[in-house]
């Protein structure tokens, strides 16, 4: 409860500062799970394993409910706290995070899933694969610089997802040149994990320049969010 100057008392700030901590090592924590999605996305579409396949369906319930469990714990900060702007803008942005961290994992999954429709060896799995690289690495990027809360870093991530686009158009090239039995069903297949992969790269962009937007309070680092 604040005292009569309408600033917390000390213990208070002492427990918030304490559950924003808890907050911030939770959101490590669903940062690493959905890393491990796409780790196992690279293995299914580099080797085509179904185990791995079906350890990632079954990890994606994990991050969908730690969404949903750290979402809720956000609102009830919220609700509970009164934070000041500072603390309102990091509980605001972690709710963003949250949700783009969820859409990773499940466009990582899309990929798993449409995986065993591409022949190996194609200039088709060769763009993919290339892809599927610079996703991983953004996102590798993004939330390193969330959990280090580097500012430089993650203004390196606009500029890099650049290559991704290029890949992009690449594929659609390709694509259009498909030909024969089963061409149909390469192209769909390819088109969903092409751009899958892209929009992994999209939200890890958000994520650097939401953390952009947190340290410097600027809501031009939102402008992202709403293209």
């Amino acid at each position: 409860m604040g005292n009569d100057s309408g600033v917390p008392a000390p213990g208070f700030r002492t427990q918030f500062d304490a559950e924003l901590d808890q907050l911030r090592l939770q959101v490590d924590v669903m940062s690493i799970r959905v890393g491990e999605a796409l780790s196992r996305m690279r293995t299914v579409l580099a080797t085509g394993d179904q185990e791995v396949a079906a350890l990632a369906l079954a990890a994606d319930d994990e991050i969908d409910a730690m969404l949903v469990s750290l979402t809720e714990r956000c609102y009830d900060m919220l609700r509970r706290q009164s934070p000041v702007a500072s603390d309102l803008r990091f509980i605001v942005s972690v709710l963003r995070l949250l949700e783009a961290l969820e859409r990773m994992g499940d466009l990582a999954l899309r990929v798993v899933k449409h995986a065993p429709e591409l022949p190996s060896g194609s200039e088709l799995f060769e763009t993919l694969d290339s892809m599927a690289d610079i996703a991983q690495e953004l996102f590798r990027t993004a939330v390193g610089a969330w959990s280090s809360q580097n500012f430089q870093l993650a203004s390196t991530l606009v500029a890099r997802n650049q290559d991704m686009e290029g890949h992009y158009t690449r594929l659609l090239e390709q694509i259009l040149r498909l030909e024969g039995p089963g061409a149909t069903q390469i192209a769909v297949s390819a088109v969903l994990m092409g751009k899958a992969l892209d929009r992994i790269a999209d939200h890890s962009v958000i994520v650097g320049e939401r953390l952009q937007y947190l340290l410097t309070a600027d809501p031009a680092y939102l402008a992202s969010e709403v293209r």
